[in-house]
C-alpha cells in the first residue's frame, strides 16, 4: 500500500541570523498553500506524508529539521519559543506567507508553539504528545513516561543528559514497535514505509543524540504558552486505538477543553498511524481554514 511516503521534491537549508542551518525538505508545487510539518520524535525532514495527496490539494508541504536533527545545526539551550523564531525566519526565507502547520507526535508542541507565536493560521494536531507536566495529567501517565516527566522537573539537564543517554535510532524504532498496536505495525513494518522511517531516524541521529534529548525535555516540560491564549483553528485528530504512551494520555479531550479555537476528531478504528492513514482528510479540513 502507498502511504504516501514520498521522495521529497526539493532539499534544502537557510541560513538564520545567528550563523545556524535549518535544513527543510518541500513536496508538492512550489507555488502550493504552505503547510509546515512539524515530525514526531526522532525523525527528520525525509518523512512526509500525503503523497499524491498533496499534489491534488495543491499543497507545497514544507518538513523542518529541529535543531540538532538531520540537516539543522544544534541550538543547546533551545526552547519552543526558539522554534517560533526560527520558523519565522524560514517562512520569510523561503516566501511562505501565512502557512498552516501540522505537529504529528512529539511535533504537537513544536506546531502549537508555532500558533501560539503567531507564525501560522491553523494547525491540526495529529496523534499528538499533550502537556504531560501539566497537572490535570497527574495521575493517568504510563509509569515510564511519569518518571521522565518528574525527572525534567527535578533537574532538566540531568534528564536531557540520561535521554541523549537512551538515544538512538534504533532503540526507538524498537520502542515505537512494541508499543504499536497491530493496525500500526501493519503501516510501520510495509516494506517502503519502514525504508522511509527508518532513513528519517537514522537522517535524525547522524549528529548524535543531543538533538533528540532537547526535544523531549521541551515536550515533557511545562510549555511556555497558555493553550487557551491560541487564537487560531486547531483541528485535533486521534486514533482510538493508538496505544502509545507518549502520546495524548485521554486522547486530545481534555486538550480540546483547553483550547477555545480546537475541534476534536476521534476515528474509531484508527491507530496512531493515522497521519499516514487518513492524510486526506487532515489536509483537507486543514486547508478549508484558509478559504
Amino acid at each position: 500500500m502507498d502511504y504516501g511516503v514520498w521522495e521529497p521534491a526539493r532539499l534544502g537549508q537557510i541560513q538564520l541570523p545567528d550563523g545556524r542551518l535549518l535544513g527543510w525538505a518541500e513536496w508538492g508545487p512550489a507555488d502550493g498553500t504552505p503547510v509546515l510539518l512539524c515530525p514526531g520524535a526522532a525523525t527528520s525532514r525525509w518523512l512526509a506524508f500525503g503523497g499524491g495527496v498533496i499534489d491534488a490539494a495543491g499543497v507545497r508541504l514544507v518538513s523542518v529539521d529541529r535543531p540538532g536533527l538531520g540537516a539543522s545545526d544544534p541550538a543547546p539551550g533551545r526552547t519552543l519559543t526558539d522554534w517560533a523564531i526560527d520558523i519565522r525566519h524560514l517562512v520569510q526565507e523561503r516566501a511562505l506567507g501565512a502557512p498552516s502547520a501540522v505537529g504529528f507526535s512529539q511535533g504537537a508542541p513544536f506546531a502549537l508553539a508555532l500558533a501560539a507565536n503567531g507564525s501560522v493560521n491553523a494547525v491540526a494536531v495529529v496523534s499528538g504528545s499533550d502537556e504531560l507536566a501539566h497537572p490535570r495529567f497527574a495521575h493517568s501517565l504510563n509509569p515510564q513516561v511519569r518518571g521522565m516527566v518528574d525527572a525534567v522537573a527535578a533537574d532538566s539537564d540531568a534528564a536531557e543528559a540520561s535521554f541523549a543517554g537512551f538515544g538512538s535510532a534504533g532503540t526507538l524504532w524498537d520502542l515505537i514497535i512494541t508499543t504499536s498496536p497491530e493496525a500500526d505495525r501493519a503501516v510501520y513494518t510495509d516494506p517502503a514505509f519502514q525504508h522511509a522511517f527508518r532513513r528519517a531516524m537514522n537522517e535524525a541521529f547522524s549528529q548524535g543524540p543531543a538533538g533528540y534529548a532537547r526535544d523531549t525535555v521541551l515536550a515533557m516540560g511545562r510549555w511556555p504558552f497558555d493553550l487557551t491564549d491560541v487564537a487560531v483553528p486547531v483541528d485535533l485528530w486521534y486514533g482510538q486505538q493508538d496505544t502509545s504512551p507518549v502520546h495524548s494520555p485521554d486522547l486530545g479531550e481534555s486538550l480540546a477543553r483547553m483550547i477555545p479555537t480546537s475541534t476534536r476528531h476521534l476515528l474509531p478504528a484508527a491507530g496512531g498511524s493515522l497521519l499516514w492513514t487518513h492524510a486526506e482528510a487532515v489536509l483537507r479540513t486543514l486547508l478549508a481554514h484558509d478559504r
